[in-house]
């Protein structure tokens, strides 16, 4: 992964929502109890938090991603959620700009510097960037499917959800496009389909064509 890869999400995200308008905004996403503007404003607040951990990290200090933890994120994003379209797409541009900008500042040497979210560092960071912009333009539900995530991005996603697997569960997946997947001991459950398919099932979202095999239930997100 590189950050060529954030940029380009940060792109192709803000180039979706130019001219996005109030109804457009207002109405449901892909995510279940979610209007668009939860999700704008989800990845906008996310922005923010991830550009203070970088820019913190960077002067040697480790601090908590939202102030207030889970309840304040999840305040903020219902506080914001209902703005008006041009309001949610403006902080959504500031936001993701003002964060790309951060991540440039990262030198060679930086990578495994410490950060506060998932206890990990810089780079898992970066990677946990990647994740949220390309897996949330998708949930926006305005045509982009998870048909347009790369092979790369797809593995990626595959080996942090491991741990949704469950125990006594060995999962198989077989893509039709890509080499073999496979997690977990036990009962073997043997999935076949697009290797873009597969990866929305194992987040939790919708495949777009159809996935051969017994789907076992998943953990949560890890």
């Amino acid at each position: 992964m590189a950050l060529t890869d954030v940029k380009a999400a940060v792109t192709r995200l803000n180039t979706l929502l130019a001219g996005l308008d109030d109804a457009t905004a207002r109405a449901a996403s892909g995510l279940p109890g979610w209007s668009r503007g939860h999700v704008i404003t989800h990845i906008a607040n996310f922005s923010e938090a991830m550009t203070r951990q970088v820019e913190e990290a960077l002067q040697g200090r480790v601090v908590e991603m939202y102030d207030g933890g889970r309840p304040a994120r999840d305040a903020g994003i219902e506080a914001g959620a209902h703005r008006p379209a041009v309001e949610l797409t403006t902080h959504l541009e500031r936001a993701t700009t003002a964060l790309v900008t951060a991540w440039d500042k990262v030198g060679p040497d930086d990578w495994t510097r410490p950060i506060q979210h998932r206890n990990s560092n810089l780079s898992a960071g970066l990677n946990a960037t990647w994740r949220e912009l390309a897996i949330h333009t998708v949930d926006l539900d305005l045509g982009i499917t998870p048909t347009s995530w790369p092979p790369a991005f797809c593995l990626h996603l595959l080996d942090f959800l491991r741990p949704r697997t469950p125990k006594a569960i060995h999962l198989v997946l077989h893509p039709d496009d890509a080499p073999t997947w496979e997690t977990g001991t036990g009962e073997t459950h043997v999935l076949t389909g697009p290797l873009t398919d597969l990866t929305a099932w194992y987040a939790g979202r919708t495949p777009l064509a159809p996935i051969t095999g017994p789907t076992p239930a998943l953990l949560p997100w890890p």
